[in-house]
């Protein structure tokens, strides 16, 4: 059984940062991706941040430049270090793991992890 945990959710004014972490856990295999979506009341869940099995990192525009995603191989955490929030940057924010065993490709989602930004 594979677990992720997130944290480091919160409340934060315009301009603020937060760190978001997503912790694996359990039978994990190989690992082909890990990212970061967030998803608002009403809306469909958007992929914010991505990060390949080689390291190769990619955003949504609407992040670029603001966000960065980085992982601890050795404990299988990833990242999501988000700077210069907006207000419209609040969402629920979901990290995703997908692992390849045993000839199968598997996916996991964390719980998610409230972001509110004020102004």
């Amino acid at each position: 059984q594979v677990q992720l945990v997130e944290s480091g959710g919160g409340s934060v004014q315009l301009g603020g940062s937060l760190r978001l972490s997503c912790a694996a856990s359990g039978s994990i295999g190989s690992i082909v991706i890990m990212d970061w979506y967030r998803q608002v009341p009403g809306k469909q869940r958007e992929l914010v941040a991505t990060l390949t099995s080689s390291g190769v990192a990619n955003y949504a525009d609407s992040v670029k430049g603001r966000f960065t995603i980085s992982r601890d191989n050795a404990e299988i955490t990833v990242y999501l270090q988000m700077n210069s929030l907006k207000p419209e940057d609040t969402a629920v924010y979901y990290c995703h793991l997908r692992t390849f065993k045993a000839l199968r490709l598997y996916d996991y989602w964390g719980q998610g992890t409230q972001v509110s930004v004020s102004s």
